[in-house]
């Protein structure tokens, strides 16, 4: 059961062969023995679990049960649940008990979905790796010396070591895409609006978009079913009709065209993924594909443009953690000018100071029009790249991350080689597109290698059956690491 799909999940409820109930006990019984190792959780309550669980049942036996009613899930650390603990990693948010459901939240538990617990992941959603957790690093269940990516490093590991059969996590600038392909997981980043931001705590708002991880592209369709929808609470959030994700899944991939940039193929990808990525493609080309070479000459420029324009904006976000209103207050301080300094010096990490102290600095007078305003122009130079692409192709195909997993501690002291492993992610949420992961191999230490599909705005359904029909073909996304 521990192996089993959210759909297989869903079907064995349905059949009552097992209860959400001993389901969800299975699960957390997992977490209770393999969490001290790999660190995916921050928050548990088996009681509080159950009681949900329970419900399902009670839903099910009332006849009133949808479709992933009683499927348990994991929720990632930053999006404010009624009751839980809601961190962000950090010990600024150590004791903020969230007195409200975020929209995602919310959807789930309407769906009947059961919450297992609340993932470890960077500070703030702020780094590659979970290394700046407040909590300590989170390891990859491949291989516990590996980082899993990041920030959403605690759901991707959940999933992988099949701790939960799916989890919420959130993108900002690869944050699911690249933490999946670490750890041999699908993972799902919709197009800017299609997720509610309501109650998912803000980072850089024009680049934060919730998604979700899971094991196949079926399983991250169902979810976005239930996660996606207008929400006026969001002034972000789309206003469109609402669409089953999984209708076009079984769609043949005949006369697909995928548009292959030759900058993410250029040095610095690492040989290993290289291979991989090519064997993918070779395999969707079985399945009546046609690559297509294009052209996306701003690539090199995502990862300046993004770090400007993200920590100018969680400059202006963070202010809000003064020790005022809520989270952790110094306990000594002469007035109310030292209590702000001491606070926050105290409640944030390392990486979150570097950021606002970026942002800050970006937005100061005098810089303005010097950092920030030319970062914007480039940001629809990168947009406008991707336009011309999809005039050519259907979706785009390339690697996540130049390379597999690094060690964990082997790039925490270099931050801007820790930011150039996002450089085939970034672009994607600058322009406000969809992407996605899908594992595809094994670098030669065998640690997982994801495969990035990028999609037109709001073409979510045509990237799942891309990926769906991939894995029909291969097997990658069902091997799990021998725990």
């Amino acid at each position: 059961m521990i192996n089993a799909t959210l759909k297989a999940l869903s079907q064995q409820l349905a059949a009552k062969a097992i209860s959400s109930e001993e389901l969800t006990g299975q699960y957390l019984d997992r977490i209770e023995a393999l969490n001290p190792e790999f660190n995916a959780f921050i928050t548990l309550d088996r009681e509080k679990s159950l009681a949900e669980a329970k419900n399902a049942d009670a839903a099910r036996a009332r006849g009133e049960a949808g479709l992933l009613t009683g499927v348990p899930l994991a929720h990632k650390d930053i999006f404010c649940q009624q009751g839980w603990k809601t961190s962000c990693g950090s010990r600024m948010l150590d004791n903020f008990i969230s007195p409200y459901d975020a929209h995602v939240v919310e959807q789930c538990r309407l769906a009947g979905l059961v919450t297992l617990g609340r993932t470890n992941m960077d500070e703030f959603a702020m780094g590659s790796s979970t290394e700046n957790s407040w909590y300590g690093p989170t390891k990859n269940p491949w291989d516990p010396a590996a980082i899993p990516g990041g920030s959403s490093g605690g759901s991707a590991a959940a999933v992988a070591a099949r701790m939960a059969p799916a989890a919420t996590a959130t993108d900002t600038g690869g944050s699911i895409r690249q933490p999946a392909s670490h750890c041999g997981v699908t993972g799902l980043k919709p197009s800017y609006g299609v997720v509610s931001r309501y109650g998912m705590v803000a980072f850089a708002s024009s680049l934060d978009q919730g998604g979700v991880m899971a094991q196949t592209a079926e399983d991250c369709a169902m979810m976005l079913n239930v996660m996606a929808g207008f929400d006026r609470r969001d002034s972000t959030s789309i206003e469109r009709a609402r669409e089953d994700y999984t209708g076009q899944l079984a769609s043949p991939l005949a006369g697909l065209k995928i548009g292959l940039p030759r900058e993410y193929f250029a040095d610095g990808l690492s040989a290993d993924v290289a291979r991989v990525i090519e064997a993918a493609v070779a395999e969707l080309k079985k399945l009546g594909a046609t690559v297509v070479d294009i052209s996306l000459p701003n690539t090199e420029l995502s990862i300046p443009a993004y770090y400007v324009i993200a920590p100018a904006e969680a400059s202006s976000n963070l202010s809000r953690y003064d020790g005022v209103r809520y989270g952790h207050r110094a306990a000594e301080y002469h007035d109310l000018n030292d209590m702000y300094e001491k606070t926050r010096a105290e409640g944030f990490g390392t990486e979150v100071k570097r950021r606002i102290m970026v942002g800050t600095y970006v937005l100061s007078h005098g810089y303005y029009d010097a950092y920030y305003l030319k970062a914007q122009k480039v940001r629809r130079l990168i947009a406008n790249d991707f336009v011309a692409a999809f005039k050519q192709c259907d979706v785009i195909l390339g690697p996540v991350a130049p390379t597999a997993a690094f060690n964990i501690g082997e790039k925490c002291n270099d931050p801007v080689e820790m930011y150039l492993s996002d450089i085939y992610t970034l672009s994607v949420n600058l322009a406000g597109l969809p992407g996605m992961s899908v594992p595809a191999g094994f670098a030669a230490n065998g640690r997982p290698i994801g495969l990035q599909i990028i999609g037109n705005y709001f073409a979510e359904a045509k990237m799942l059956n891309v990926a769906h029909q991939f894995q029909l073909a291969t097997d990658w996304h069902s091997r799990a690491p021998a725990l």
